[in-house]
């Protein structure tokens, strides 16, 4: 038998794995490393963070990245090299952070890492009756493992879409297994560049279980934060949006585009939420000169109204009231203190951090990941029901020699 087999035969019948999760969304705001200690799988998982770190991305990578991001036309050679070097710069990072912990990589059993999302292309979006749903994430997994000289499990989208999915939000699948509870009802709601929520029920049955994006959540802030502020990233703590007004009629423009009156489940990018998608709205509405602090208010508010809506029309055909959810949040927005209180005016149940359920939340995407790699090494069956969440397990595994 091969070595790796073997190697990965004894990962997969230890009690405990030490498995890093690694994370870069389309804010492109860096990569989320987290060190986890995962025991069990299935229902039985437990999962400890020992540790976690956030590695910012610089304006080079940022800039080298968006020259192919939810971009239609691009230089072919540019992609296949940044397949490459993305590949070895999450595999650098890795390696400086164990590094740093103090921890030797023949201590880890696997890398999950997610990659860096360039294209996300749903049937519906594309539009092109021949082809199927596409997402296409970079950053060679062979590069990593060759690199750190670990396991590593990579472009886990590609069996979601194979399976009939859209290659998006895999969330549900660690929601599921770490954080459902008898007898509650739960939102878990990550709003990353783009908000996405799974609803776990009380029942714990996995056939109830429900899983949508909803549209942009800080996509469209991030991007006219940095276009009207070019030393920002981001509108912190809301700053310049709480100085500014909601303006109803633009408001009104942006929602009136057919992904909000799409059905659920479904999934999407900043192939439709860009900067184009906001000017054509101002075009439209006379309001090219509007200023950065209306627009940003209505642009969070935008991102407060349909998520709201989106989990309203969920928790409707449950037949359970909204007051008897829960919703825990993640992701960037969760600190958004705007975001956050509008979505409280506007959905009438308890809010909390992801932190309550001892995972930091802004770890939560890179644990869900390590997840995922756990299930495919040592995790048994589980059915969703519902061809809308295929039950597979996910992830190429690629050995480091």
């Amino acid at each position: 038998m091969n070595k790796n087999i073997t190697t990965l035969h004894n990962i997969a019948q230890k009690q405990t794995r030490k498995i890093i999760g690694l994370m870069s969304g389309t804010s492109l705001d860096g990569l989320d490393i987290a060190l986890c200690e995962i025991s069990g799988a299935g229902e039985n998982t437990a999962v400890k963070i020992l540790e976690f770190e956030t590695i910012n991305y610089t304006d080079d990578i940022k800039t080298e990245i968006r020259k192919v991001f939810a971009q239609k036309t691009i230089d072919f050679q540019h992609l296949a090299l940044l397949n490459e070097w993305i590949g070895l710069l999450h595999a650098g990072m890795v390696n400086n952070c164990l590094q740093k912990w103090n921890i030797h990589a023949q201590e880890v059993d696997l890398i999950a890492s997610h990659g860096q999302t360039v294209l996300h292309a749903p049937k519906f979006l594309h539009q092109q009756e021949k082809f199927p749903n596409a997402t296409l994430q970079i950053g060679d997994g062979d590069h990593i493992a060759v690199k750190t000289g670990i396991i590593t499990l990579s472009d886990f989208r590609q069996k979601h879409v194979a399976a009939g999915g859209e290659g998006a939000p895999l969330a549900v699948y660690g929601d599921y297994l770490l954080f459902s509870k008898k007898g509650e009802n739960r939102i878990m709601l990550n709003m990353g560049g783009i908000a996405n929520f799974t609803y776990l029920p009380a029942s714990l049955n996995a056939e109830d279980v429900f899983v949508t994006d909803t549209g942009t959540a800080n996509t469209l802030i991030d991007i006219y934060t940095k276009h009207y502020f070019p030393e920002k990233s981001y509108d912190k703590d809301a700053e310049i949006a709480q100085q500014g007004s909601v303006n109803q009629e633009l408001l009104s423009e942006l929602k009136n585009n057919d992904f909000f009156r799409k059905n659920f489940p479904k999934s999407i990018g900043q192939e439709l939420f860009n900067f184009e998608f906001v000017q054509n709205a101002l075009s439209k509405t006379g309001l090219l000169n509007i200023s950065a602090p209306d627009l940003l208010a209505t642009l969070t508010r935008l991102s407060a109204e349909t998520i709201a809506e989106a989990i309203q029309f969920v928790v409707k055909n449950t037949g359970t009231p909204i007051e008897e959810f829960k919703v825990y949040m993640s992701g960037g927005g969760a600190n958004n203190p705007l975001l956050v209180k509008w979505l409280t005016e506007l959905l009438p149940c308890e809010f909390q951090k992801s932190d309550n359920l001892g995972i930091l939340s802004d770890a939560k995407e890179a644990v869900l990941f390590a997840l995922l790699a756990n299930e495919t090494v040592a995790g048994g069956d589980y059915n969703f029901g519902n061809s809308k969440i295929p039950s597979v397990t996910m992830g190429k595994i690629s050995f480091p020699d």
